[in-house]
């Protein structure tokens, strides 16, 4: 990655920025949700907090990374799930992946995380090949979990357990 590119928490107005980005780098092989459309907040459903931007140095948002916890429940609070990442394809191939997801292990590893989860579609190699990078390693595949443009596409279950 450039030096010219700094990461740093998501803040509001943050949020037209990540849906272009989202729009952007949406496609069926790496989400089964539909196609986004319409006005929409990227921070409908998480605070600004759990999400960390990467910034070029003319201070426009190059990718974004988000997680939650997906139980909220105690004993699951030391798992925390990586569920979006994105870089705009324009600046893709500079490291701005790889540095986003390090920056959010280490950002959830002192949130008191033991365990960083995700789940990637089996269609899509460059995400996986990312996170194995990054010390993901598959720990499950749900077989047929998707149906997306008539052909089943298996769910790979990742994680990179954190030290204590």
């Amino acid at each position: 990655m450039g030096a010219m590119i700094s990461i740093r928490t998501a803040t509001a107005a943050d949020d037209a920025a990540i849906v272009a980005i989202d729009d952007a780098t949406w496609s069926p092989t790496n989400s089964p949700v539909s196609a986004p459309e319409g006005p929409r907040s990227a921070f409908a459903h998480l605070p600004t907090s759990d999400v960390l931007v990467a910034v070029t140095a003319e201070a426009r948002v190059a990718g974004y990374i988000q997680w939650h916890n997906v139980f909220g429940i105690d004993s699951h609070a030391h798992v925390l799930e990586i569920n979006g990442l994105a870089v705009d394809p324009a600046l893709a191939g500079r490291g701005i992946g790889t540095a986003l997801v390090e920056a959010a292990v280490a950002e959830l590893g002192r949130r008191g995380a033991r365990k960083v989860s995700l789940r990637v579609l089996s269609t899509n190699p460059a995400a996986r090949r990312l996170y194995a990078r990054c010390s993901f390693v598959e720990e499950g595949v749900l077989r047929g979990e998707f149906l997306l443009d008539g052909a089943e596409v298996d769910d790979v279950l990742m994680a990179r357990h954190l030290p204590r």
